[in-house]
């Protein structure tokens, strides 16, 4: 039809690629109505509720809680922030509550962010709820884990 949007390589009128094909790997999750209570609870004793590597895994969280979440790694998880010693220290200050498993853009992280998420998975205790695994920070499997030992 007259002003519609010129025929891509298709010859239907829809775009090939671009911005549409990759759409879907911004889409922010959406936790579960129990995901978003366990975020929620106890809210005021953390900077941050969760950490999750790249900041379109955190946003989902954030959105839904309205509390801060932790982008490790930035945008797309590949940045070097926060290193191991730093998110260690920020861990033993308790001002996070939950490692959220997955994340990163299309799953990627960068050596830190995967230094990160190592240290943790080897060192806290998860919890499942509404599907998603996390892994409560202030509960460590051994005394000196949170302090990086």
């Amino acid at each position: 039809f007259a002003g519609g949007p010129p025929a891509g390589p298709g010859g239907d009128g829809q775009a090939q690629g671009g911005f549409g094909a990759a759409a879907g790997l911004l889409d922010a999750s959406t936790p579960s109505p129990a995901l978003t209570s366990a975020l929620k609870a106890d809210s005021t004793k953390y900077t941050w509720v969760a950490a999750a590597v790249g900041a379109n895994s955190a946003a989902g969280y954030q959105i839904a809680t309205r509390l801060p979440v932790m982008a490790i790694g930035g945008f797309n998880g590949t940045d070097p922030w926060p290193t191991l010693a730093k998110f260690q220290e920020i861990v033993g200050q308790q001002k996070v509550h939950y490692f959220i498993a997955g994340g990163g853009f299309g799953g990627g992280a960068s050596g830190t962010s995967s230094q990160v998420s190592t240290w943790v998975k080897q060192n806290f205790k998860t919890v499942t709820i509404g599907g998603v695994t996390l892994y409560d920070l202030t509960s460590p499997t051994t005394a000196t884990s949170a302090s990086g030992g």
